[in-house]
């Protein structure tokens, strides 16, 4: 019982210390006047035209890329999990790509794609509603695909069988039979991609231009160029109601799902693609997802490249060159900013691993009392507050709180490891989220029988859960690896003007006049691609089918 208390009680000390503290400490000098309370600041605050505008964007933005992600995302997880054909896991690799490619990244590759003589610049979408929406559905349809196809790979055919023989057409048994019982898995994936849209915050900054924003830029712009702590605290507080919202409406979907699969008595086989078993719905699934995976997935990325390509002279190495040019302001090249990312990375895996990995099994367990099963489903949901509130609030919460915090001699701010603590909060809820479902598949009757042949706890959980949970730890550390190279709100505010990350880098350098500093932000735009693409081709090499959420 010892061991069980510690397990829950770092991860929750953690988040308490490096989360709750700083947010409740930022949030309360917005609300906190001369030593009182004052809350008039909601009032003041939501009165203003600029921040229901600033709503309406956010609300709009996150609605229509959940509605686009998920139409797109369908057709998408049918052909990748429920056909097969040749080459089918190297496409499942790139469709998986965009999902942990970093925010600044793919702003950087939209706004090519998008401005001036990028390939859609007849569009008109560059800083527009079409442009961040565009590459909110580039980030989330990864998600969809994902939750869906390892939802719809265990269904139960039967249903669909049965309405086939009763004379119902491949469509009509789709629309009256499977796509009910996908209701579960849809509902799970929107929510979490409307949470991803409405929290934006990189993509937004690079492909908004100065008239759009969201409630996730307007809390950073508030705070860094207004200073308007009060503002910021109360777009703060908006943001975390309407994402504790989402995550509740994802988590009352997620138990839906699990519990549908628990059900099914066998995984259906999937339809091979071509020969005796095509349908019809499956040329229609080729043809979306070939338009998804060039248009939406491919251009970007290939424009991307080429541009960074692109010199003054011609076509060249001349912006990669310019990588390791020391100066102008930057403060590192970009190599030198390169390997502290990874340097920071590393410290930021191994702390998110170990704090998440002690959630996931905290919270796979399933004790007889009551009150203790309320305790773990709420230690489940605390740890996901992160993932509902701003990064840009995170980082700044933690530069302004933890100078001191009770009352200890040593100012924290000063330490090497703050920044690798901030990305692993960023990280931790995604960590999670990939191991729990894997320790929860566990069958519960294993560990009784562990234990009533004397085993003890530890061996039993180096027996029977660890060998079920290293499947998925390969995703689990790429995941948080790929998550923190790539971080930028809070690392915004709290990394050294001397020895920035390649996020910041990249964004000092779009900031820049000059053709020459875009066309190094895109050669290093491509270098953190290609990290980031390397650290997740690993990852998916390390793990089995883990059936994670993410």
């Amino acid at each position: 019982m010892v061991l069980w208390a510690l397990a829950a009680g770092l991860p929750l000390a953690f988040l308490g210390l490096f989360f709750v503290l700083p947010v409740v400490g930022l949030v309360g000098r917005g609300f906190v006047t001369d030593g009182s309370l004052d809350l008039s600041g909601f009032a003041e605050v939501m009165s203003r035209p600029r921040t229901w505008r600033i709503l309406e964007l956010t609300v709009g933005q996150a609605t229509v890329g959940t509605a686009i992600a998920v139409l797109l995302g369908i057709p998408g997880a049918h052909l990748l999990y429920r056909t097969r054909f040749r080459g089918q896991a190297l496409l499942r690799a790139l469709v998986a790509v965009p999902f942990v490619l970093p925010t600044i990244v793919v702003g950087v590759a939209f706004r090519s794609v998008l401005s001036g003589h990028g390939p859609l610049a007849f569009l008109g979408w560059d800083g527009t509603f079409a442009g961040v929406v565009a590459a909110l559905v580039f980030f989330n349809y990864t998600v969809v695909v994902r939750t869906v196809g390892a939802f719809w790979t265990g269904l139960d055919p039967r249903g669909e069988q049965a309405a086939r023989a009763l004379g119902a057409s491949p469509a009509r048994a789709f629309w009256s039979v499977t796509l009910p019982a996908l209701v579960p898995a849809i509902a799970s994936a929107a929510s979490i991609v409307f949470l991803f849209c409405a929290t934006a915050f990189g993509v937004v900054l690079v492909l908004g231009g100065v008239g759009y924003g969201t409630v996730e830029t307007e809390i950073w712009v508030q705070t860094t160029q207004f200073l308007d702590l009060r503002a910021a605290s109360v777009l703060s507080v908006v943001q975390l109601v309407v994402v504790t919202a989402s995550l509740w409406v994802a988590g009352r979907a997620r138990r839906r799902r699990e519990q549908a699969l628990s059900r099914v008595p066998e995984s259906r086989p999937v339809l091979a693609l071509r020969g005796p078993d095509a349908r019809g719905g499956d040329r229609l699934a080729v043809a979306v997802t070939a338009a998804v995976v060039v248009l939406l997935l491919g251009l970007p990325m290939v424009t991307l490249l080429l541009r960074s390509l692109r010199t003054r002279d011609g076509w060249g190495l001349g912006n990669y060159r310019a990588l390791g040019v020391r100066g102008f302001g930057l403060g590192a090249s970009g190599w030198e900013a390169a390997a502290t990312s990874l340097r920071v990375a590393v410290d930021a895996t191994l702390i998110a691993v170990v704090v998440a990995g002690l959630v996931a099994l905290v919270a796979s367990r399933r004790p007889r009392s009551r009150g203790l099963r309320r305790a773990v489903g709420t230690m489940d949901a605390v740890m996901m507050l992160p993932l509902g509130v701003s990064a840009v609030t995170v980082g700044f919460g933690i530069l302004v709180t933890l100078n001191h915090p009770f009352g200890l001699a040593v100012d924290l701010r000063t330490s090497p490891m703050l920044l690798p603590i901030a990305q692993a909060v960023v990280a931790v809820p995604l960590v999670v989220r990939t191991v729990l479902p894997v320790l929860r598949a566990i069958d519960s009757r294993l560990h009784e029988a562990a234990a009533v042949l004397g085993a003890s706890p530890a061996r039993v959980l180096r027996h029977v859960d660890w060998p079920v949970a290293a499947r998925s730890l390969g995703l689990a550390v790429g995941l948080a690896f790929a998550v923190s190279l790539g971080e930028f709100g809070a690392t915004s505010f709290l990394v050294r003007p001397s020895a920035p990350t390649l996020p910041v880098l990249i964004y000092r350098l779009i900031g820049r006049p000059g053709a020459d500093n875009l066309g190094t932000a895109m050669a290093a735009s491509v270098l953190l691609a290609a990290l980031t693409a390397v650290v997740m081709a690993l990852a998916e090499r390390l793990r089995g089918d883990t059936g994670g959420d993410v």
